[in-house]
């Protein structure tokens, strides 16, 4: 492929950022059902995440825990860590926001 022709990945931020209100509702006209859109997008990235996080870690699960063998499981904790390190849910939402790649309607909207 041509680098031309590839998307280029906007790297998302690991830590809060100052928007411009006019910025979000660019597209939608109405700061509300921005937020309300994004606060649903980051919703179901986290519940994304949370299942993926639970799956991996259900294979370190034991049936009789040993306060030792918690604390001796480096790959859990790592795990743990890169999860820890990942940008917040609300970040990945307003930067898919941001760059058009949630698809939304408002059927009321559609309605009248």
């Amino acid at each position: 492929m041509d680098n031309n022709t590839e998307k280029q990945v906007v790297p998302v931020p690991t830590t809060t950022v100052t928007r411009d209100l006019r910025d979000l509702d660019k597209n939608t006209e109405n700061i509300y059902e921005s937020i309300v859109i994004i606060g649903k997008r980051a919703n179901q990235i986290a519940s994304d995440i949370k299942e993926e996080l639970h799956s991996k870690l259900a294979d370190f699960a034991t049936v009789n825990d040993n306060l030792e063998e918690v604390f001796e499981n480096r790959e859990q904790i790592e795990i743990s860590k890169h999860y820890e390190r990942m940008p917040k849910p609300t970040l990945l939402a307003v930067n898919d926001f941001m760059n058009d790649k949630i698809y939304y309607r408002n059927p009321t909207a559609e309605q009248d």
